[in-house]
């Protein structure tokens, strides 16, 4: 159990980002033997997580219960106060190990521009580095053409009349021009705990397609959550 144990010392910093000044929550030390993950990632199957359209421009695994368990525990307090959600609890967790793995000159147009992972405002994603910074990060971005830095069902509509008139980077997405400016950037790091809203318009950063590596101890290795609050009355 010892691999799922927080870092005594574990501290979350917010910053806000952008116009809208959404919120993003790090901690540069988050688990106690973080090793212990990588570990127990190098002993399981992965699979390929996307298709020729879409999905993730790698391989992922099961991530045990009780991880998914204790981030979400640990994290729905600094969540709360950093949204002004007030009171809440977790109503739907997944996750997974991930590993990306794709050449960007293999990537599908999806995968070439910054998205979100839902337009539900509850929804959260939590991501864990289990490498070092030499594989870059996430990066967050504002769509120039229609200033949203989020997205909702509402603004959809408009998002991608815009988004069908415009192209695509030739592979990872680096400063997303002309279409998109960033606006944050997370460096990657071992053992790094990043924590965003899904509806946050992010890419991950790719610097080198030579660095990818389908083993998790040598390879782009991150362990995902995507969790979703209801409030408590």
């Amino acid at each position: 159990m010892t691999a799922f144990t927080l870092a005594r010392r574990s501290k979350l910093t917010a910053m806000y980002v952008g116009a809208e000044g959404e919120a993003v929550l790090e901690s540069p030390a988050a688990f106690e033997h973080p090793e212990h993950l990588v570990d127990l990632a190098a002993s399981i199957p992965f699979a390929p997580a996307y298709t020729s359209t879409d999905g993730y421009p790698g391989l992922r695994a099961s991530l045990p219960d009780y991880y998914i368990r204790t981030v979400v525990e640990a994290l729905a307090g600094p969540i709360s106060e950093a949204f002004s959600l007030g009171r809440i609890r977790p109503v739907k967790a997944e996750g997974a190990f991930s590993l990306v793995t794709l050449p960007g000159d293999a990537l599908s147009t999806a995968q070439r521009a910054p998205h979100v992972d839902s337009t539900n405002p509850h929804q959260f994603a939590i991501l864990h580095y289990l490498c070092d910074e030499a594989f870059g990060g996430t990066s967050f971005f504002r769509h120039r053409a229609t200033g949203f830095e989020t997205l909702s069902e509402h603004r959809l509509a408009t998002y991608r009349t815009h988004r069908a008139t415009e192209g695509v980077a030739a592979g990872y997405v680096d400063d997303g021009a002309p279409w998109f400016e960033p606006t944050a950037r997370v460096s990657a790091g071992f053992n790094r705990l990043v924590a965003y809203r899904s509806c946050v318009l992010h890419s991950g950063h790719v610097p080198a397609s030579t660095m990818l590596s389908p083993d998790p101890r040598s390879g782009r290795l991150t362990a995902n959550v995507f969790v979703t609050f209801a409030s408590v009355s």
